[in-house]
C-alpha cells in the first residue's frame, strides 16, 4: 500500500536540473558545464583543465544523496561533482566530460561508491580518459557495515562514509600531494570507514507513491541509501540501544569491519538522511561520544552531526557560470588518414581483419546456445547482447583503420558501445579502452606478440578491477585469465607466436567449460542454485573463449601454419 508522496517540484523529469540551476545560483563559487541539462557535471568556478595544478577529486553518483556531491564541491574537497538521475549512474558521457574539465597535469583521482552501475561507468570513462593521455586513479568505497561480508563481488556499499574519503582526498590534493600519494590517502582513509544506517520511514521518490512497508513502530537496521529494505526489521527501540548496537556492529573485532582498535582516535560522523530533525541528530550524538570513549576506549577528535548524504526524504537573475563542455584531444598528430581505412591493407592489417571477422562470426553463431544457456542462469539476454555487438563490428569494420592496431582496437570498443547495452556492453568497452591504452604506450606501428600479450593482461585488470570479478567467480574472466596466462607461458618459454595464441585459446575454452563446477559470484547466476549452475557452462566465459579461439586459428591459417 503507498500513497502519493507530497513535493515541492515541477515536473519530476526536471529536480536534478532544477537543483544544480539552484545551486550554482546559491553558490557563485560553483559552475556546471555548457551541455547542461544532458550533461550534468558541477565544478568549481576558479579550476580550468589548462591551468590547473593540483590532482583534481572527482566523485557522484545518483541524484537525491544532497548536498552529496555536488554540495562538496569547492576547495579542499572535490574539483567535480558528476550527477546522475535520481537513485541513477551518471552515465560514461558526464563522467567522461568532467574529467577533461577540470584535469590537468597532475592527473585525477576519481572516487566512487561500491554500486555496480557506479563501478562500471566510472571505470569505462577512467579508461577512456586514460586512452587520451590523461592520469587517472580511481579508490572504491564501501563503508556499509550492516551485513557479514558476502561472498563474490557486491561486498559493502558506498555510504556516508565516503564524504570523510572526499574530504582526506581533497585535503591532500590542496597540499600539493601527487596522483599516486592522493590516491593512497584515498585509499587508506576508505578502509578506516565504518558505516551503518537506521531508518524509521521510506524515502519517497519524486512523482512517485510513498511505501509503508515499515508500519507503525518498526525501523530498520542496516538500510542503503537508495530506499531500499535494510538488513533487519525491528521495533522501534530507545536511542541508547539502537547507538550501541550500531556501533557494536561496526567496532567490535569478531566483525572485523575496520582496523579500529582501542587507544585509536577517531572521527565521529552523525548522518541524518533528510527527514530526522537536527535534535534526534544531536541526541545520538550526545550518547554515541561516551559510548565510543568508555565502552569501546576511543579519542573522539571530532564529531559532525547533520544531513550530509540523505536518501531524499527518507525522514537571483544573473545566468550562473558556465564553461563548455571539453572535447577529446586533438589525434591530429597521426593525421586524419589513419581514420579512414586505407586503400591497401599491410600484413599486420590483414591479419588483423581476418582475426576480428573470424571472432564475431563465431560470436553470431553462438547466438542461440548462449540464450539458452543464460536463460537458465541469467536473463535470456547473452546471445542477443553478444550478437548485436558481433554484427555491428562486421557492419564497421570496412571503416577501421586496420593497419594501425591500436586505434582499430579502439573503434571496436566504440561500435560494442553503440549497440550493446547493460553489463556487457560497459565491460567489453572497458576491455577495449585498456587494450587501447596499453597497445598506444609503444610507438612501434607493428604490434608484437608480446605486446598483444600485454594488451590482453591490462584489458582483463580493467575489467577486474571496475567489474569486481576475478578468477573463480563464474565469469567471461574465467576464460579469458587461464588464456592470458598460457600465453604469457608459451611467448616466455620461446614458442611460435601463432603456436602460443593456438595455446591460449585452447586455455580459455577449457577454462570456460570450468564454470560448470563454480559457485557464481557476480551477476544474476549467484542468486541460481549450485545444481542448475552445474548443468551449464558460464554463457559469458564460454562466448568470450569462442572469440578468442576463432581469432588464434584464423591467425594461424593466415600464416598457412599447419596443426
Amino acid at each position: 500500500m503507498a500513497f502519493q508522496g507530497k513535493k515541492l517540484i515541477n515536473d519530476p523529469k526536471d529536480v536534478v536540473t532544477e537543483f544544480i540551476e539552484g545551486l550554482v545560483e546559491t553558490y557563485p563559487g560553483l559552475q556546471f558545464l555548457d551541455g547542461f541539462p544532458e550533461v550534468k557535471v558541477v565544478l568549481r568556478a576558479d579550476v580550468s583543465s589548462s591551468t590547473y595544478d593540483k590532482v583534481a577529486i572527482i566523485s557522484g553518483g545518483g541524484s537525491g544523496h544532497e548536498p552529496a556531491h555536488a554540495g562538496f564541491v569547492g576547495e579542499g574537497m572535490l574539483t567535480a561533482a558528476i550527477c546522475g538521475d535520481v537513485f541513477a549512474s551518471p552515465p560514461v558521457d558526464s563522467i567522461l566530460a568532467g574529467i577533461r574539465a577540470v584535469t590537468g597535469p597532475m592527473g585525477c583521482l576519481l572516487i566512487v561508491k561500491n554500486y555496480t552501475g557506479d563501478r562500471l561507468n566510472f571505470g569505462l570513462a577512467a579508461e577512456q580518459a586514460k586512452s587520451e593521455g590523461y592520469k587517472v586513479e580511481t579508490v572504491i568505497v564501501g563503508d556499509d557495515c550492516a551485513l557479514p561480508p558476502p561472498r563474490g563481488i557486491a561486498g559493502r556499499r558506498g555510504l556516508a562514509g565516503t564524504i570523510l574519503v572526499h574530504k582526506v582526498a581533497g585535503a591532500a590534493a590542496a597540499a600539493g600531494l601527487s596522483l599516486a600519494e592522493v590516491a593512497t590517502e584515498a585509499k587508506c582513509a576508505s578502509e578506516m570507514v565504518g558505516t551503518m544506517g537506521v531508518a524509521l520511514s521510506v524515502c519517497t521518490l519524486p512523482g512517485r507513491g510513498t511505501s509503508d512497508r515499515l508500519g507503525p513502530g518498526k525501523m530498520e537496521l542496516g538500510l542503503g541509501i537508495h530506499g531500499e529494505p535494510g538488513a533487519a526489521l525491528a521495533d522501534i527501540q530507545p536511542v541508547d540501544v539502537v547507538v550501541s548496537h550500531v556501533l557494536n556492529q561496526i567496532l567490535l573485532p569478531e566483525t572485523n569491519y575496520v582496523p579500529i582498535t582501542r587507544g585509536n582516535r577517531v572521527v565521529l560522523m552523525i548522518n541524518g538522511l533528510g527527514a530526522t530533525p537536527v535534535m534526534e541528530l544531536m541526541i545520538a550524538s550526545g550518547k554515541a561520544v561516551p559510548k565510543l570513549q568508555l565502552e569501546h576506549g576511543l579519542a573522539v577528535d571530532r564529531v559532525y552531526t547533520g544531513s550530509f548524504m540523505t536518501s531524499l526524504d527518507m525522514a537571483g537573475n544573473h545566468p550562473p557560470a558556465k564553461i563548455p563542455v571539453p572535447v577529446p584531444p586533438s589525434r591530429s598528430t597521426k593525421g586524419d588518414e589513419s581514420f579512414s581505412q586505407p586503400p591497401q591493407l599491410n600484413q599486420q592489417g590483414q591479419i588483423l581483419e581476418a582475426a576480428i571477422e573470424a571472432a564475431a562470426n563465431a560470436v553470431i553463431n553462438l547466438r542461440d546456445s548462449l540464450n539458452e544457456w543464460d536463460s537458465k542462469v541469467g536473463d535470456g539476454d547473452c546471445g542477443s547482447t553478444m550478437h548485436r555487438g558481433a554484427t555491428a563490428i562486421l557492419e564497421d569494420i570496412k571503416n577501421y583503420p586496420l593497419n594501425d592496431a591500436a586505434e582499430t582496437v579502439n573503434e571496436i570498443g566504440s561500435s560494442i558501445r553503440r549497440v550493446m547495452g547493460g553489463t556487457s556492453g560497459i565491460i567489453y568497452n572497458i576491455f577495449c579502452k585498456a587494450a587501447y591504452a596499453q597497445l598506444t604506450a609503444s610507438s612501434q606501428s607493428v604490434v608484437t606478440a608480446k605486446q598483444w600479450a600485454e594488451a590482453l593482461e591490462a584489458s582483463i585488470a580493467a575489467v577486474s578491477k571496475y567489474g569486481g570479478a576475478s578468477a573463480g567467480y563464474r565469469t567471461l574472466l574465467d576464460a579469458l585469465i587461464p588464456a592470458s596466462s598460457m600465453l604469457q607461458e608459451r611467448l616466455n618459454a620461446g614458442d611460435v607466436p601463432y603456436t602460443a595464441f593456438v595455446l591460449s585459446s585452447e586455455a580459455a575454452l577449457a577454462g570456460a567449460e570450468a564454470t560448470k563446477h563454480m559457485q557464481a559470484q557476480a551477476g544474476r547466476s549467484s542468486y541460481v542454485s549450485g545444481e542448475i549452475l552445474s548443468s551449464v557452462p558460464d554463457p559469458g566465459a564460454v562466448a568470450a573463449a569462442s572469440w578468442y579461439r576463432a581469432a588464434a586459428l584464423a591467425v594461424k591459417d593466415k600464416y598457412g601454419i599447419s596443426s
